[in-house]
C-alpha cells in the first residue's frame, strides 16, 4: 500500500509540475502586445534582386513542385560578398492555442529577415524534400538524403551566383527546423562542414524521441559531436531553453553555446519581426560571429 501511495504522489507531483509550467507560459505576454516594425516581403517570381524574396528551384528539380526562396538584401551590390542565413521551417499545418500558425512551407520562414532587418545578409528559406522528390515536405523529413543534397547545392548556387560568402554561412531553424539544424545540418561531415554558426529556435535534436529514425539521444549526441565548438545560439519562448541546457550539459559535449529565453507565450518564428530586446541580443551575437574571420 505504501508503495502504491508513493507512486500516486509521484504522479500527482509530476502532473502538478507540468501544469504549473504551462500556467507560467500562459501568463507571459502575447506577441501581439509588442510593436511589429518589420514585415517580410511578398514572394515574387523571376531573377533575385535587392530587396526581393524570390521563388527558385534547382535545375535538377525544374519539373517538380520543389522550391526554395532567395532574398537579396536591400543593400545588395553585384560582385560583393554577403553572409548567408539558411533557414529551415517548422512542421505544418499547425495552429497553437494562441493562434500561432505554421504552414510547414518555406513561405513561413521569418527568422532570417527579422534578425538581419533585410540588409547585410542573403537569406534563403530552405525546404525539406518529399519522399517521392516531387514537392516540399510539410511534416517532418521526407527524403533526408535528398534534403541534404538540395541544401548543399543551393548553398553552392547562392555563393557562386549571388555573392554568398562561403566562410560566413549561418544555419537557422524554428521548431521542426530547429531540430533540423542538428538533424540535417550535422547529418554528416559533408554538410556539417558548411556552417560557421547556428541559430536554434524552439525544440532541440535529441531532447525528445520522436516518431522518425535516429531521433534518440545517442544518435543525436553523435551528430552534436560534429559541432566541434562552433557557436550555437539556442532560443525558445518562455523558459524553453532550460531543458536543452541540461541536456547539453549531461551530454558531456563542450561547446560555444548561448541560451536565450524569449519572454512571450507564443510558439512562433515571427518574434524577430517585433521590437523585443532579445532580437537585439541575437543581432549582436550575429555581428560578432561574422566579424570573426
Amino acid at each position: 500500500m505504501k508503495k502504491v501511495t508513493g507512486i500516486c504522489i509521484f504522479l500527482i507531483l509530476g502532473t502538478t509540475q507540468v501544469a504549473s509550467q504551462k500556467d507560467a507560459v500562459a501568463q507571459l505576454p502575447d506577441i501581439s502586445s509588442f510593436h511589429q516594425d518589420l514585415f517580410v516581403p511578398k514572394i515574387t517570381e523571376g531573377k533575385p534582386k535587392a530587396g526581393k524574396r524570390v521563388r527558385q528551384t534547382l535545375a535538377s528539380y525544374q519539373n517538380t513542385d520543389v522550391y526554395h526562396l532567395v532574398y537579396l538584401p536591400t543593400d545588395y551590390k553585384e560582385g560583393e560578398k554577403y553572409p548567408v542565413i539558411i533557414e529551415f521551417p517548422g512542421n505544418g499545418p499547425y495552429t497553437s492555442a494562441y493562434g500561432d500558425v505554421s504552414t510547414g512551407q518555406v513561405d513561413g520562414c521569418n527568422l532570417g529577415y527579422g534578425l538581419s532587418e533585410g540588409k547585410g545578409f542573403i537569406w534563403v528559406s530552405m525546404p525539406f524534400i518529399s519522399t517521392n522528390g516531387q514537392e516540399n515536405q510539410k511534416w517532418w523529413w521526407g527524403n533526408i538524403e535528398a534534403t541534404k543534397k538540395y541544401c548543399i547545392d543551393v548553398v553552392n548556387e547562392v555563393c557562386n551566383k549571388f555573392g554568398g560568402d562561403a566562410s560566413n554561412l549561418i544555419l537557422a531553424g524554428f521548431s521542426r527546423g530547429a531540430i533540423a539544424v542538428n538533424y540535417i545540418g550535422l547529418h554528416d561531415n559533408e554538410i556539417s562542414n558548411l556552417w560557421k554558426a547556428f541559430i536554434v529556435n524552439s525544440h532541440y535534436d535529441g531532447l525528445k524521441t520522436w516518431d522518425y529514425p535516429n531521433s534518440d539521444k545517442a544518435s543525436a549526441i553523435e551528430r552534436l559531436k560534429r559541432l566541434n565548438g562552433r557557436p550555437q545560439l539556442i532560443c525558445a519562448e518562455g523558459q524553453g531553453t532550460r531543458k536543452t541546457k541540461n541536456y547539453i550539459a549531461q551530454s558531456g559535449i563542450k561547446g560555444n553555446f548561448t541560451f536565450l529565453d524569449i519572454p512571450i507565450r507564443n510558439h512562433t518564428n515571427s518574434w524577430p519581426l517585433y521590437e523585443l530586446k532579445e532580437r537585439e541580443t541575437v543581432r549582436t551575437w550575429l555581428s560578432q560571429i561574422i566579424e570573426k574571420n
